[in-house]
């Protein structure tokens, strides 16, 4: 499996994870931001992250049926653990809000079902999947991500989380900044609006 550092240099050199000042999409602030959709448009280097994942899969999780993978940031990530593990692959959307299956895409009754993200951060959209999974009378295995940024306080899931790579990254209100953070010029980087 890859080291921690050469993942972290990777990551780095892809730009999926920066260091500096950022208003997040939740409106806090922190000192580091993770956006894996940098270290994707590299296939030849995400490559490497994901076989190391898909080696924790297997050693984790011993029986799986199908990969639901959420809209949008895991449908690569799941398709190309799906391809590494030879396992069907499917993806949910937001359809009015929530997530829906679509495209034909269904979870058999019985099957064992592993969700797999790009980042966990609170737990939300997995926890949306998992009622998906719950619907169809399936079996939740586990979740499974490249990063696992969460902390014990956000974190709506608290087992089965299969990660490439844990890394803390501490959150701040706007008031609550520590000094050095201050002195750095604010970026408000994401791919969703502030709310």
């Amino acid at each position: 499996m890859l080291s921690h550092k050469k993942s972290l240099n990777i990551l780095k050199k892809t730009n999926a994870l920066l260091e500096g000042h950022f208003v997040l999409s939740s409106g806090l602030h922190s000192s580091k931001y993770v956006q894996c959709a940098k270290l994707l448009s590299f296939p030849f280097k995400a490559e490497i992250i994901c076989k190391s994942l898909a080696k924790k899969i297997k050693k984790q999780f011993k029986k799986i049926d199908l990969i639901l993978a959420p809209a949008m940031g895991g449908i690569i990530i799941g398709y190309e653990i799906g391809r590494i593990l030879k396992k069907e692959t499917i993806f949910c959307e937001r359809v009015k809000g929530k997530f829906a299956l679509r495209r034909g895409f269904d979870i058999k009754k019985g099957s064992k079902v592993l969700i797999v993200e790009d980042v966990i951060t609170t737990g939300k959209s997995s926890m949306e999947c998992l009622k998906l999974i719950k619907k169809a009378k399936a079996f939740f295995v586990g979740y499974a991500c490249i990063i696992d940024r969460s902390s014990n306080k956000s974190l709506k899931i608290k087992k089965n989380i299969v990660s490439h790579l844990k890394i803390d990254v501490p959150t701040y209100k706007s008031d609550e900044l520590p000094k050095a953070l201050k002195l750095i010029p604010i970026t408000i980087p994401g791919s969703r609006f502030i709310k």
